[in-house]
Parts: C-alpha cells; structure tokens; sequence
C-alpha cells in the first residue's frame, strides 16, 4: 500500500491564470480533493479544464472539526489527500491547519502545491518594508477588542498584513490611525490580480477618509511598522511639557512627540500626565 499523503495547494486569489500545472495535476489525480466549497471547486474546474478522478468532499469551518477524523482515515489507509480553499494556501485564515497537525501527529506525510498569495502579494505592490514583515489575519470584529488588539501591535517593528471585509474597512482604518498615530504609512489592496484591481497608498488618515465610501471586494491592508525609538520615555515627556507650555494640547503634543521619536502615544500621554 502506498503511503498516505496530505497535499495542501494554493488556489488562484482572483485570475485562474495563475493556476499551475502542478495544481491541475494534483486535482485530477488526488483520491479526496477536500474543498472548502465545492461548487466553486467545479468553476475552477472548468475553467482549468480538469476533471477530479477521486472523491470530491466538503471542508470548511462548519464541518472541519467532524471531517478531519474522515480524511486522516483516508491518509492512513495511504490515500492522498487534496486539500483546496476558495482562494491561496489553504491554512492561512483558511480550513487545513487542524487536518495538518492531525496528520503530522500520525506521521502522515504533508507537502504543498505553492500559488497564489494575497499576503505576499499585498506586501510586494505596498512600497512598504518587505524584508521583515507579519501577518495578523483578520482582526476582532467588535470595536473594544478590534482597539486592545491593534494597542499590542503599535510598537511593532516589522509591517503588518491584515485582512478585512470591505464593510469594515473604514472603521478598522480609523482605529489603526489612532493606534499606530495618523501619519503611519499603508496601503489598501483591493480584489488582488482580477479585473478591478485596486492598490491605494497613503497615510492611515488619508486612507480611512478614502474609505469613507463604500470599498468592495476582497481586501488586504499592509501597515508599515512602527519607528525605531530614538527618544526615552524622560526626554520625550520633557519635549511633551515644552509643547503644552508653549500653548498645545497635551494629546496633539503626545501624539506629535511619539511619532517623532518612534514612541507610543499612549504610553507618552500616560507618562506626561503622570510627571504634572
């Protein structure tokens, strides 16, 4: 019997043409083709002009936790298993990861098909840094805990990659701006490789006034990381007290401080009020 073989691939984002020959192999000739919606597996299918010889099954987050136990069988019984997502490498913000680790705690063999990829992608097209970078998926959908999120990443050095549904894209990037301070350098990229494809730069303020009217389409935001601190917590105070002497308002002085010597506003305001 042969051994079994867990095989996740990267479906197109957007274009079909960006599918390889390495997928349309792995889908005519997987025993299961595991996707996470079938019916847009047969349109990809038909636009490959492939036919899946094995059997086609449902995979997705409503039944991934009762269909794992289903597939890791077939692995065991040395079947390959294709594993395919609506769009990129299955995994990512995507079913997979369970039926990888099941696999990988019973020895089961796991390889990849790899594609398309809108993290990838999003970062190369964004002007942004690239040489260090992560991907935060999709953030909390309630405010309150969308804002504690994005507080942990403010001093983040390395660009950060989101997804976000368009509908929400206006607030997530206002919440950004006062996170990270509303100069902060993104880009919005919107329906990645179809038709409309979309890539907007700007600061975080620029941005969320953009976005004000209503954005479709699957997006990815790219955010630049935040500035080496070239200032400590003392001396920027003291900047901080110099500005509201000088007639400012103490938050527009935190704010204008912290950016310059790569700080986090909040911690700035937090310490100026603390020194009155």
């Amino acid at each position: 019997m042969d051994d079994g073989l867990l095989i996740l691939a990267a479906t197109p984002i957007g274009d079909p043409g960006d599918a390889s020959p390495r997928l349309r192999a792995a889908i005519a000739d997987a025993a299961v083709v595991a996707a996470e919606d079938t019916r847009r597996l047969h349109r990809l299918c038909t636009e490959l002009q492939v036919r899946p010889r094995g059997e086609v099954v449902s995979y997705h987050e409503h039944n991934e936790a009762a269909r794992t136990g289903d597939l890791l069988t077939a692995l065991r019984e040395g079947r390959h298993v294709l594993v395919v997502t609506d769009a990129g490498m299955p995994s990512v913000s995507d079913p997979g990861y369970r039926l990888v680790t099941a696999a990988v705690e019973a020895g089961v063999r796991v390889t990849c098909v790899p594609g398309p990829s809108a993290v990838l992608m999003a970062l190369a097209v964004s002007g942004l840094p690239v040489d260090r970078f992560c991907f935060e998926g999709f953030l909390p959908r309630k405010g309150g805990e969308r804002a504690r999120a994005l507080a942990d990443l403010a001093d983040e050095r390395r660009t950060l990659v989101f997804f976000e549904a368009p509908h929400r894209l206006a607030a997530t990037l206002e919440a950004m701006a006062q996170a990270f301070g509303a100069d902060r350098r993104a880009a919005v990229c919107r329906e990645l490789t179809k038709t409309y494809e979309e890539i907007r730069r700007g600061t975080l303020t620029e941005l969320t006034e953009w976005a004000q009217e209503q954005v479709r389409g699957e997006i990815t935001v790219v955010v630049a990381g935040a500035a080496a601190r070239s200032l400590d917590i003392a001396t920027a105070t003291a900047r901080v007290q110099d500005r509201v002497a000088a007639g400012e308002r103490l938050k527009d002085a935190c704010k204008a401080v912290a950016a310059e010597g790569g700080l986090s506003s909040k911690e700035l305001y937090a310490a100026a009020l603390s020194s009155r």
